[in-house]
């Protein structure tokens, strides 16, 4: 049984891998013809943006790789030598504790070089190594009580229901819509100062924006996004009434005014045509699946391991094979998302205008340096949004037609000027 288990965790890394390897291929090669959508000089820095990153999540794939085969060969049985405790529950926590921290440290030197080496190179980290302790700190601090709350109350589930599998998957999936209502007033806050918009046209605009389609929010709020990334964002965040429009400081000082509104729009549109809400039924789809099949597992894997099916042991098992399970699931929840963005755009471009949507869209691909293209593979497997050249293409503007000037500034008032082709300006 063990070597059917590392037999298609390996097929599944084979294919992350072989997808990584294509993309960073595809984008070396892009980034040297004709640019679109920006200057020929931003646009080999985004694809080589992407490349890093892409080359980043390699290297860690494969270092992750060796460690799961570390866990099932000798991992787990070693660390259930080491977490003697005679209470079941206190001896999941300490097992899954163990098993977090060592987790945590194969990945802190990547997260490490992506925020202080690749993002302080192409110009996004604005962090400090105090302000990333901090932050670690507190990050650490949430983990150990409602992690450990989490695990114990798992493992308590495991010891005493032979159906734990559904009973996990109840409390878990509560557990997710639960963080989603409090995430935005309680948990974002820690990490964020979170401003109420200055009373003024735009807030007046954007209120107006929302009652048009019903939606009743818990205000309008700027965060300080710009002490740690330069990146640009904008997000409708919580359930009922914890509902808050966020927009990043980095957003209103690159956006005018009617492109903060058609961006909105778009956000509206997820909202009007309830696209949370299905995003949470295929959350849900996804866990309980998982659930189902990575808490039926048979005895003789663990066996194989070497190791008693303590509830530490099951739940630890079940979360290095989440990933599989989750990697057959991602083309499907991918092409839903893609779906989701067009009719948004639509309606986004009908509440702000096509127009201001298109130069949102475009400001921002530039100013996050996001290359505008990507192999198809990549897209199939992980693109929750289209490839922002096809998004432009719905709302009617083809990004191949243009020429950009060679690092011209993108003004905040009024849609950038760029010289068409057939020498159209828009």
């Amino acid at each position: 049984m063990l070597d059917t288990v590392v037999l298609i965790y390996t097929i599944y890394f084979a294919l992350k891998t072989y997808t990584s390897i294509m993309q960073i291929g595809y984008i070396n090669e892009e980034k040297r013809k004709d640019p679109v959508l920006m200057s020929a000089s931003k646009y080999m820095i985004a694809g080589n943006y992407a490349v890093a990153k892409e080359k980043v999540s390699l290297i860690e794939s494969f270092v992750d790789y060796l460690f799961f085969l570390w866990w099932v060969i000798a991992g787990f049985s070693l660390l259930q030598g080491l977490v003697v405790v005679d209470n079941q529950i206190l001896q999941a926590i300490l097992f899954l504790f163990g098993f977090s921290v060592i987790g945590y440290i194969i990945g802190l030197p990547f997260e490490l070089y992506q925020t202080f080496k690749i993002d302080e190179d192409f110009g996004f980290n604005k962090m400090n190594a105090k302000m990333y302790i901090i932050d670690a700190i507190k990050s650490m601090g949430m983990f150990l009580i409602f992690g450990g709350l989490i695990f114990g109350a798992l493992a308590w589930i495991i010891t005493n229901y032979d159906s734990w599998w559904l009973w996990g998957f109840i409390m878990l999936f509560s557990i997710a819509i639960l963080v989603n209502i409090l995430y935005p007033t309680v948990i974002a806050p820690i990490f964020n100062k979170f401003n109420p918009l200055e009373e003024g046209e735009l807030k007046d605009a954007i209120t107006k924006l929302m009652e048009s389609v019903g939606l009743k929010s818990d205000g309008i709020f700027v965060m300080d996004a710009s002490k740690r990334d330069s990146r640009l964002n904008a997000y409708f965040g919580g359930l009922g009434k914890s509902k808050r429009v966020v927009l990043f400081d980095t957003l209103l000082e690159k956006l005018n005014k009617k492109e903060l509104l058609a961006v909105l729009g778009h956000e509206l549109g997820h909202f009007k045509h309830g696209d949370i809400w299905k995003n949470i039924i295929l959350m849900g789809i996804l866990l309980f699946t998982s659930f189902f099949i990575l808490g039926n597992l048979p005895d003789e894997l663990f066996t194989e391991m070497s190791v008693i099916p303590t509830a530490g042991v099951q739940i630890a098992t079940m979360s290095i094979l989440l990933p599989v399970v989750s990697f057959i699931f991602t083309p499907i929840m991918s092409f839903v998302s893609r779906h989701n963005e067009y009719e948004a755009d639509e309606f986004g471009s009908k509440m702000g205008g096509r127009e201001n949507l298109v130069s949102a869209l475009m400001k921002l691909v530039t100013e996050n340096k996001a290359f505008p293209k990507s192999h198809p593979l990549v897209i199939f497997f992980y693109y929750t949004h289209p490839p922002v050249i096809e998004r432009l293409k719905e709302l009617g503007y083809d990004a191949t037609n243009s020429i950009i000037e060679e690092d011209k500034p993108l003004p905040k008032d009024g849609i950038f000027a760029f010289v068409d082709v057939n020498n159209k300006e828009s």
